[in-house]
């Protein structure tokens, strides 16, 4: 059984570190996977990036190009993904002869959507946002066109100009339609329901399965001697907060921890916490509390002291799938307080290892930070349960062994 990731890059983003440790888990099980890639960041001798000069200029140019469309519509959605730069995967996939593609972020110029109906070998599809079901938004926020359809009477007040989303989603109509055996996988039961949901996808067949961490990579250390490595204070009880642009994509909703910090200081000493952001160098204060920006952190080892050294993590975000960084300040026993949306109550049982916040009331994420922070016993028992929930079930094996029964699972039925 051989298998073959698509992916865009190999590191570069949370989808595709999840659709790594996929391939690593897989490979650590003894089944045959690779990686091929545009964007080869890693060393790993199982992932193929461009190797002629062709693809290598292409691997190039295609993220430009694949922007051009956006550029003719006034549209909401900061991030549209075109997908109509013709690409060489099938010739690309055929010298490394898989048994089956599994799809993980495509787009970035990656993948032509009209390509998909070219691949000869059954298809799974592991989705990591909205896209593959949407026009070419990755989040599709209030609209609910992925599940009518996207129709000239439906678009958004908020746009103008070539509807962009809706010639994008009309072409994925056509191309899906041609894939009678495409299995859909989705790492949150939220992105399972949307897809259930939607006009493409309403009659697939979806499965549930969560990512891994690689729970000996992160795990928990003494946070004394974290905070010692990373140059953070030992006397103050550290609020953690990242992502890949942490304070500058609105989705992930700093400005909403913003507000929270903000209360949290109305009842308690500002001098109390500090708050420790990575994925940004600088932020928007509007609290008095000091901040400590760390920039981008590009290796595992610092990521997880990080997280080690932290007293709670605290994930805002508006809409999410089921990001890697709740679940690697899981595997490090640090509790996570989030808003209840998307993905997040599959990881974070409300307080139990963390709290769960309804969504997007400000007030109440404060109250979760504080109740997370003001009781040292109850803290502790947080921080075990953080860890064990990670050794329980989304660990390295946990996902690959589910992602090989399924591969066995359609290549029985060929």
């Amino acid at each position: 059984m051989k298998i073959l990731q698509l992916s865009e890059s190999d590191k570069v983003g949370g989808a595709a570190i999840a659709a790594s440790r996929l391939n690593t888990g897989l490979v650590e099980l003894g089944v045959d996977s690779r990686m091929l890639v545009n964007n080869r960041v890693t060393d790993n001798p199982g992932v193929v990036g461009p190797e002629s000069t062709y693809d290598k200029i292409t691997a190039r140019l295609s993220p430009l190009l694949d922007r051009i469309p956006r550029k003719l519509s006034t549209t909401g959605y900061d991030l549209v993904s075109s997908a109509w730069v013709p690409d060489r995967l099938p010739a690309r996939i055929h010298k490394l002869g898989p048994d089956i593609l599994n799809l993980h972020w495509v787009n970035n110029g990656y993948m032509r959507i009209e390509t998909l109906k070219r691949f000869s070998q059954p298809v799974v599809w592991t989705l990591h946002d909205m896209w593959p079901f949407c026009g070419g938004e990755h989040y599709a926020g209030q609209s609910e066109r992925f599940k009518s359809g996207y129709r000239y009477d439906n678009r958004g007040d908020n746009e103008s100009g070539f509807d962009v989303n809706r010639w994008i989603w009309l072409r994925k109509k056509k191309a899906w339609a041609r894939l009678n055996d495409m299995v859909i996988v989705t790492p949150s039961k939220w992105l399972a329901s949307c897809a259930s949901e939607s006009a493409l996808f309403h009659d697939r067949r979806i499965e549930v399965i969560p990512n891994g961490v690689d729970h000996e990579r992160f795990k928990p250390v003494d946070r004394a001697l974290a905070r010692e490595v990373l140059g953070l204070p030992g006397d103050r009880k550290l609020i953690l907060f990242g992502a890949g642009s942490a304070t500058s994509d609105r989705r992930k909703g700093y400005h909403l921890l913003v507000d929270a910090l903000r209360q949290l200081e109305g009842d308690v000493s500002d001098s109390e916490f500090e708050l420790v952001v990575f994925g940004a160098s600088s932020g928007d204060g509007g609290f008095t509390s000091r901040a400590h920006y760390l920039g981008h952190l590009h290796d595992e080892i610092s990521m997880a002291l990080v997280y080690a050294a932290a007293d709670v993590f605290v994930v805002p975000s508006l809409e999410d799938n089921l990001p890697n960084t709740v679940l690697e300040a899981l595997s490090c026993g640090t509790p996570v307080v989030a808003f209840d949306i998307g993905g997040m109550p599959d990881m974070i049982s409300h307080k139990v290892n963390g709290f769960l916040a309804t969504e997007f009331d400000t007030s109440m994420l404060s109250e979760g930070i504080r109740w997370v922070l003001s009781d040292h016993e109850r803290w502790m028992s947080l921080c075990a349960e953080a860890r064990n929930t990670v050794e329980a079930g989304f660990t390295l094996k946990h996902s690959a062994s589910r992602y090989r029964e399924l591969y066995q699972d359609i290549l029985s039925a060929v």
